[in-house]
């Protein structure tokens, strides 16, 4: 009488070499596929339906280990359990330790890392970076990411929701975003308690309740003469680049950012990248007699490309350096470097006739009008030459030319 069970030897197992399934009984079987290799399979039916699960290769368990899992999932179906459920449980088990073992920190890195090619520039990977090491590292960096909870989330964001509301609420997304990754790797589950709707708001006042929306403060335009007398008369590399800057009506980042191959001396002209931009699109920046002037008065560092080299070797001055130096002078108390492109174009509103739709080309602001955007294709570089000339021209205290100043009604 044929054996049901044990059906194989180690030699047969050995020689089997034809693609195909071998039975050893009790359900198991030997499995070699089209390219050779072989595996080890248990087949069951359980509540009538016909199931199958992988026992591991024969390079990792020999016909008797084999026999002996194969053993083991027997007994739990005879119960009525499913082997292959069982072993899936064990596996999240597993991954459950693991996650206590994987830190909010770690998680942080991870995220930073698989996301920062996407982002539109390398400051904003900082800016993640650095509010997460600020605020959230302190208290929940050493923390497995399984265990982050609710309370942990208002003791980062509690003590800084009414004063930094805006860092506050960007803070909370960046650690939703964390820790949904770490959701999506297994790493822990269950809601997420950084989760703003139906969650924190029912924790926390709305942003709109403890915070007006602050407009970036800036200088009154006929203020502005006397202010950059004083900047040129000041030695510092911040003075330099935060003159540069209004001269410019550029964006912080774009300033800070900037390199040599960038400027065109003979062309007088700046090619700012697309990648440095807000709108994501390369802007090109008419450079008037004066902007020239600084840059070729600034040193070139050999071994630094940054047109304005920072303290740190072969970086950029830093994003706050022209913001300290406004806070340090008296009279500018709550300005800020972004409020100077609000000076210029009040300054072009109300003291020039040049077009609205120049000077927001200036400013590199995006077209909210389809319409007109599918019109305007060109970027009045030749006009902005002449609007950045006399914008230098006033900054030094002289006159628009005249044909570029609102007439003054006349008085009976």
């Amino acid at each position: 009488m044929a054996r049901t069970i044990n059906r194989l030897s180690a030699a047969e197992v050995a020689k089997k070499n034809k693609p195909g399934r071998y039975g050893d009984g009790g359900g198991l079987w030997l499995q070699v596929s089209q390219f050779g290799t072989k595996a080890w399979i248990f087949r069951f039916m359980l509540d009538g339906k016909a199931r199958q699960m992988g026992l591991g290769s024969i390079e990792t368990f020999s016909l008797k280990e084999a026999r002996e899992r194969a053993r083991q999932a027997r007994q739990l179906v005879a119960d009525g359990i499913d082997p292959i459920e069982v072993r899936l449980g064990q596996k999240q088990a597993r991954r459950a330790e693991d996650a206590k073992r994987v830190t909010f920190w770690q998680g942080a890195e991870k995220y930073i890392a698989a996301h920062s090619a996407g982002w539109k520039n390398a400051k904003h990977a900082d800016q993640w970076r650095n509010t997460l090491e600020t605020y959230a590292k302190p208290v929940i960096g050493d923390l497995g990411v399984a265990t982050v909870e609710t309370a942990h989330i208002l003791k980062i964001l509690e003590p800084i929701w009414s004063e930094k509301t805006e860092t506050a609420s960007r803070l909370r997304g960046r650690i939703e975003s964390v820790l949904d990754w770490a959701t999506a790797r297994h790493f822990r589950s269950g809601e997420n308690p950084a989760r703003w709707k139906g969650h924190l708001d029912k924790l926390l006042p709305a942003r709109g309740k403890v915070a007006k929306v602050k407009h970036h403060a800036a200088l009154p335009y006929a203020d502005l003469p006397a202010f950059m007398a004083r900047l040129r008369g000041m030695e510092s590399l911040s003075a330099k680049a935060l003159e540069f800057t209004i001269l410019t009506v550029a964006r912080t980042g774009e300033v800070v950012g900037a390199k040599w191959p960038e400027i065109d001396f003979g062309a007088k002209l700046w090619l700012v990248p697309a990648e440095r931009m807000k709108a994501g699109k390369e802007h090109r920046v008419p450079l008037s007699d004066r902007a020239l002037a600084i840059l070729q008065s600034l040193p070139r560092e050999k071994d630094n490309p940054f047109v304005f080299p920072g303290a740190r070797k072969g970086k950029g001055l830093s994003n706050m350096a022209m913001l300290e130096l406004l806070r340090g002078i008296d009279e500018t108390k709550g300005l800020t470097v972004h409020g100077f492109r609000s000076t210029f174009r009040d300054w072009a509103a109300e003291q020039t006739a040049y077009p609205q739709e120049l000077c927001e080309m200036a400013l590199a602001h995006t077209v909210s009008d389809k319409v007109e955007a599918a019109y305007r294709r060109g970027d009045m570089l030749q006009k902005r030459y002449r609007l950045m000339a006399a914008w230098a021209g006033y900054c030094a205290g002289r006159p628009a030319k005249k044909e570029n100043v609102i007439p003054m009604r006349e008085t009976a």
